[in-house]
């Protein structure tokens, strides 16, 4: 029988091994010749070949969609975000799980301090949970996100509530 403490140290490990792959996951290996390769079970695409599109509302922000239907599940996005970039306050009916990969990122939740997240930081937004971010450094930020169910997304002023 586990205990529960190490329970959570077998947690933490999962979720620190997790990190320190995710890099070299969402970079790829030059050197590898599969790099790029699909399969009925997978993909994967090194950074220089990830599919970024602009992004509809927010101009200084660009996405490429790595996994998933956005559509009607779950789903996985690489964001990149100008120096200085801002996303205003807004709430999705899924639960948000973002992930910085490099840069700084201020981000915030209604009821909470904006904390500064650097590469390998994570922040959890639940659903319907107003939040914000702003790549706050001088440098371009990178972000890995996921969304447990469907995506949508709601603009909300800071004083509303959804």
């Amino acid at each position: 029988m586990i205990r529960f403490h190490d329970r959570k140290r077998m947690r933490r490990r999962t979720a620190l091994g997790i990190l320190a792959v995710l890099p070299f996951a969402v970079m790829g290996n030059p050197a590898d010749p599969a790099a790029g390769a699909e399969t009925a079970h997978h993909a994967v695409t090194p950074l220089k070949d990830a599919p970024f599109v602009q992004d509809g509302d927010v101009k200084c922000l660009k996405s490429a969609l790595e996994n998933g239907d956005p559509d009607s599940g779950p789903s996985t996005y690489l964001l990149k975000a100008s120096a200085g970039c801002r996303v205003a306050p807004h709430y999705h009916t899924a639960e948000e799980q973002l992930i910085v990969i490099q840069g700084s990122v201020l981000t915030g939740m209604n009821g909470m301090h904006s904390v500064t997240l650097t590469a390998g930081g994570i922040a959890v937004m639940p659903a319907k949970a107003v939040h914000w971010f702003r790549c706050s450094g001088k440098d371009p930020c990178l972000m890995a996100v996921t969304f447990n169910q469907k995506y949508d997304i709601v603009w909300v002023a800071l004083d509303s509530q959804p």
